[in-house]
């Protein structure tokens, strides 16, 4: 499934209705003949792109559509800036006056500037092929939270498999507001971790939930909300471990994480998640790498610091080796292309980006 690279693109009930609502009923001449009225066909051209309108609603199927928790984080995101930046400057401002009334003290009647220095080097070790399982969960978690926020209050429906009412996770009571309390940020990054923990899933795993979410958010058109937000996270995450990890979790192995679901529960959950998302499990490497950069972006406005690990000397010197090869490999390239003729017709050779690691 991570191999693949093409997507299984299925519009959603909604699209296909907006698609075949805005092409032209064909209305025949009464004067013209049976042979002549197909002539009068709609020729392919001249439809709507059905593509187009997926690409618009289903950023889980294509790479260039804009990922939904994304864009429902810019409103706070903005204010979050400002607020930062305002922050910022008044910590510098008074840093710098602290800076030179202890330097006027030191040395009266001149100001000295000083100058920071740093002989360690921290990286971010946490990349689109091994992300960081930590920061991924609670990047995952965000992303979560912005979607009950920012839901939809025209009252769509809501589906009873993800009720939590109908369906507790818990023998304990629900409670009656079990509807109207949105879970805070750290809530949801505990019922995430505690399924990845006990479960042992990778932190792709994480992303892959992710698209399945908003997957099903678009394909059957309902909102996650604090009355299904539990069951929703959790039959994503279900589905996610069995397509992306080679060893999958059983659903009974999930019934003994969250002891009081029977696993006739859980199967029906599995189940009817499938059937939303009309069987389209694929996510393609592109997709992939899509949210895992939205993530990360989402993660820097909202000030969510990964963590950084120092340069070793074992680690440098395994960089400095990749670069030497890089540099060797290049460079064999550069004089196979020095060989060849260059004419107007083959302009294209290749670019020589060395990478140096000091």
């Amino acid at each position: 499934m991570g191999n693949a690279t093409s997507c299984c693109v299925s519009a959603s009930p909604k699209l296909r209705r907006k698609a075949h609502s805005r092409l032209e009923p064909y209305q025949p001449d009464a004067e013209l003949s049976r042979e002549d009225t197909g002539c009068n066909l709609q020729h392919i051209s001249d439809r709507e792109n059905i593509d187009d309108l997926n690409m618009e609603s289903n950023p889980s199927d294509h790479p260039r559509a804009s990922t939904i928790f994304l864009s429902k984080s810019q409103t706070d995101v903005a204010v979050a800036n400002k607020r930062v930046r305002e922050k910022r400057k008044s910590l510098y401002i008074n840093h710098v006056l602290n800076t030179h009334i202890v330097m006027f003290q030191k040395h009266p009647g001149q100001l000295r500037r000083k100058y920071s220095s740093c002989s360690t080097i921290y990286l971010d070790e946490s990349t689109v092929s091994q992300p960081n399982l930590k920061y991924t969960i609670k990047c995952v978690a965000l992303a979560i939270y912005y979607h009950i926020k920012k839901r939809e209050t025209d009252g769509r429906m809501l589906l009873d498999i993800f009720d939590e009412k109908l369906h507790p996770l818990s023998k304990s009571e629900v409670p009656l507001d079990y509807d109207k309390r949105d879970p805070e940020q750290k809530q949801i990054y505990r019922f995430v971790r505690t399924l990845f923990s006990a479960a042992q899933l990778t932190a792709e795993c994480a992303i892959v939930t992710l698209v399945y979410l908003e997957r099903l958010l678009t394909y059957a058109e309902i909102d996650i909300c604090p009355a299904n937000w539990k069951r929703i996270v959790l039959g994503a995450i279900l589905l996610a471990s069995k397509v992306w990890d080679d060893q999958a979790v059983w659903n009974v192995d999930y019934c003994q994480i969250l002891k009081d679901i029977p696993v006739e529960d859980m199967n029906e959950l599995e189940r009817q998640f499938l059937e939303l998302l009309q069987f389209n499990i694929n996510v393609p490497s592109s997709v992939y790498a899509k949210y895992y950069f939205d993530l990360r972006s989402l993660s820097e406005a909202n000030s969510l610091s990964l963590p950084l690990e120092p340069l070793s000397r074992d680690k440098a010197q395994k960089l400095e080796a990749i670069s030497r090869l890089c540099d060797d490999k290049y460079k064999d390239l550069r004089k196979a292309n020095k060989k060849r003729s260059v004419s107007t017709d083959n302009v294209n050779t290749a670019r020589w980006a060395p990478a140096i690691v000091s």
